[in-house]
């Protein structure tokens, strides 16, 4: 983010969890009870299975705290699941893996310092995290420059990252935008677009890109805005969708400013008299953030949904319940945590291809061809030279049953290109 807006107090959601702030969701006892090791400010889980080798040391750095605190849990929670199923398996080329956490608590500021010690004190051979592009921004310097240690993003992005030793494993604007607006446009009918956005890297370039595939399809653009992150007042941006004919948001408002922008939007009457809201990283944990009912309707479109129903993403969510049962924080894709599994499994692919050598040159020349048979909404394959994945992507309508959302894939495509770098 490009200003220091993003540590400001979460306001709390009807219904969920309040005091994100600086309260720990996962609690303390909740990580001990599942064998997390306190210290340091952090946390360690060793592997359960001895082993003779050095175990390689994987850091995840998350919000565990926070506005984004819910998509930093799910994260957390998908690492050790993906973790403890490599470790039962045997491991990576003979060798456990110890994960070690760090909450990047929702804060840039805060972020570095409790990153580094997952360089310098932890000595992890890998780091995985960061959600927002601001945090990405943040940690890679102390990561990847003066860590000297490969980075893995989860997160879905505005794209143009092209640090070597840095891989993104979350989608693109090209591989979200360019189904996503034609089918808006050209099925469902909406043309006229307004994009209200967090005042940050994110939405401004995802908007650049998106504004193209607008234009270039016939659709139009009536505004483009961005606030601070913890705006909580928006009559006069929905006085200008309403005087607008606008049809079609396009939102890219984010925590703290997103509960209070589509509660405002829904109880304007919006999406009962005909518009659309569109966002391209929600997904089934938005619960944690809305009432069902602000989110009937909102078109999406991300690398898997619930209701994908391959037989490995359905095997892989039948494990994850069993691992975490009547958890808050699902498996899903605009959490990042596709992401993070899908990271994960690339650098277990890497290291096997190394034979073990865990030096950060070797693995990230075998991750630059990695490639993942399988994972939740199917494989992926890195592009050699640009640090990005083809990925399978999906479209989706969310609709609410009782209460509950579900996700409805209308329209998929198989291992889109990423177009980065």
């Amino acid at each position: 983010m490009t200003d220091d807006q993003s540590h400001r107090p979460h306001h709390p959601v009807p219904g969920r969890p309040s005091g994100l702030g600086r309260r720990r969701l996962i609690g303390t006892s909740a990580l001990s009870a599942a064998g997390w090791i306190a210290g340091g400010g952090g946390w360690m889980l060793a592997p359960k299975r001895a082993s003779a080798a050095d175990p390689i040391k994987m850091g995840i750095a998350t919000d565990i705290t926070g506005a984004i605190a819910p998509g930093g849990n799910a994260n957390w929670q998908v690492a050790q699941f993906t973790v403890e199923q490599i470790n039962k398996a045997g491991g990576i080329a003979g060798r456990q893996i110890e994960l070690f956490l760090e909450d990047t608590a929702s804060d840039p500021k805060v972020a570095v310092g409790n990153v580094r010690k997952l360089i310098q004190e932890r000595k992890c051979n890998v780091v995985l995290g960061g959600i927002t592009s601001a945090m990405r921004q943040a940690i890679k310097d102390p990561i990847v420059n003066r860590g000297r240690t490969l980075y893995i993003y989860p997160q879905l992005y505005e794209g143009q990252e092209c640090t070597k030793h840095l891989y993104c494993t979350g989608p693109t604007p090209a591989q979200q935008c360019d189904k996503l607006i034609p089918y808006l446009i050209k099925t469902v009918g909406k043309k006229r677009f307004a994009m209200p956005s967090a005042n940050y890297v994110w939405p401004q370039l995802l908007n650049k890109y998106a504004r193209k595939v607008i234009e270039a399809n016939g659709g139009e653009v009536v505004f483009e805005e961005y606030y601070p992150l913890d705006q909580a007042e928006y009559s006069a941006t929905i006085g200008k969708i309403r005087d607008g004919k606008v049809d079609c948001v396009f939102n890219t408002v984010i925590p703290p400013g997103l509960q209070p922008f589509v509660k405002q939007l829904y109880e304007s009457g919006f999406q009962k008299n005909g518009g659309v809201l569109s966002c391209v990283y929600y997904d089934e944990n938005l619960l944690n953030y809305h009432p069902a009912q602000e989110m009937e309707g909102l078109y999406s479109c991300l690398d898997y949904f619930l209701s994908v129903d391959d037989p490995f993403s359905k095997q892989l969510q039948a494990d994850y319940a069993k691992k975490f049962p009547d958890t808050k924080y699902p498996f899903t894709a605009g959490s990042a945590s596709t992401g993070m599994y899908r990271g994960i499994k690339f650098y277990e692919a890497a290291v096997k291809a190394t034979n073990g050598d865990l030096s950060r040159d070797a693995v990230s020349a075998a991750m630059d061809k990695g490639k993942i048979e399988q994972g939740p909404g199917g494989g992926a394959e890195m592009v050699p030279g640009k640090m990005h994945c083809k990925m399978n992507m999906y479209v989706a309508q969310c609709k609410v049953d009782a209460g509950k959302t579900r996700y409805d894939v209308i329209e998929s495509q198989k291992m889109v290109d990423p177009k980065e770098c």
